[in-house]
């Protein structure tokens, strides 16, 4: 959860006077201090490689300031320049404690009429926009090959936990930055989050955590219910990771889906057979490294197959996805769950998330 003080907390839980607030900076310059926001929402879902979306709609003309990019350089243009959104919550006398959301990428801003609506985006869309104009051939580390992908587009921080190694000899990508980023975080394995600051985190794949906070079903507004939707589509029952070790011979690792409650669980009525998912990197080169590539990506992969409710609640914007919260409502009490996705507007109304149970 992002940083708040105990009186913004206590405020959030009820209904309050929120604000929003953009800055935006381009090649290191600010273009300008607070855009006129009169309405948004930032969408978040941890399944995607660019997790972060956000809409924005402007007045066209406010404070004497035209804010129609008609030119490059404009505050919402769309080349290079980045939004830090903060939202605030008034705390009491009409000042407002002020929460950094994130900065985004301008990918797009149109006017229509008397208003301006702009898209942006996490700042992995660098990444994805990216391609190698030639194949790169990492050396070094896993480490120093994560700020080879990602600097100077964004700085790079390592969690202290994870275990750095070396690139195997003859490593190359052809074409596709973000597929290599995806695929050194799947062999090491590890996680990669956009911090409110604007750096890439690194750090280990779990879905574990003390609870941030407590949801409860006609408390405070908040409403709980299942999401009625099912697919097998995607689901696999076990991870088998696959990679060379330096002799030239295949190995392999394969973790099974053995938790009691999930609903493709290997033992379970989902198959009498195993439905693999297959992982193949030459960043493999032992058994253990393989089985511990395997049960990571069956970690990620449970976030999208896991039972899944909706919450809809008073905003709180100090939860991200990621966050572990306790429902009690549809029939779960105190139940630790994730948030998976989630809805923040920028004006007063209704958050909603998508949050995955973690236990029965």
């Amino acid at each position: 959860m992002l940083e708040m003080s105990d009186a913004a907390l206590a405020i959030v839980q009820r209904s309050f006077t929120m604000a929003v607030r953009g800055e935006v900076w381009r090649d290191g310059e600010l273009l300008a201090a607070d855009i006129p926001i009169a309405d948004g929402t930032e969408d978040r879902d941890r399944s995607l490689t660019v997790a972060e979306r956000v809409s924005l709609t402007v007045p066209r003309r406010d404070r004497g300031i035209d804010w129609s990019p008609t030119h490059p350089d404009h505050p919402l243009a769309a080349y290079g320049q980045q939004i830090r959104v903060s939202y605030g919550v008034d705390v009491g006398r009409s000042e407002f404690e002020w929460i950094d959301r994130g900065w985004f990428l301008i990918t797009e801003s149109t006017t229509d009429g008397d208003t301006v609506s702009v898209q942006a985006e996490g700042l992995l869309t660098l990444i994805e926009e990216a391609k190698f104009a030639a194949p790169f051939q990492p050396s070094g580390t896993f480490a120093s090959t994560v700020r080879s992908l990602v600097e100077p587009a964004l700085t790079v921080e390592f969690d202290d936990t994870l275990e750095d190694r070396s690139i195997p000899v003859g490593m190359q990508w052809d074409d596709d930055r973000a597929g290599a980023l995806t695929e050194l975080l799947d062999a090491w394995p590890a996680d990669a989050r956009v911090t409110e600051s604007g750096a890439l985190r690194i750090e280990p794949v779990t879905d574990e955590g003390d609870p941030v906070l407590s949801l409860t079903d006609d408390v405070g507004g908040t409403v709980v219910r299942w999401l009625g939707s099912s697919s097998r589509d995607g689901a696999f029952n076990c991870v088998v990771a696959r990679g060379e070790n330096t002799d030239g011979n295949q190995i392999q690792g394969v973790a099974y889906d053995l938790d009691s409650i999930s609903p493709v669980r290997f033992d379970g009525p989902f198959s009498p057979l195993a439905v693999p998912y297959f992982f193949s990197s030459p960043l493999l080169t032992t058994v253990a490294q393989c089985r511990k590539a395997a049960q990571t990506t069956l970690t990620r992969l449970r976030r999208t197959t896991g039972r899944r409710l909706e919450v809809s609640m008073v905003p709180h914007p100090g939860l991200i996805t990621g966050d572990i919260v306790s429902v009690t409502g549809a029939g779960l009490t105190a139940v630790p769950c994730v948030i998976e996705q989630l809805s923040l507007p920028y004006s007063p109304s209704e958050q909603r998330l998508t949050v995955r149970t973690l236990a029965a």
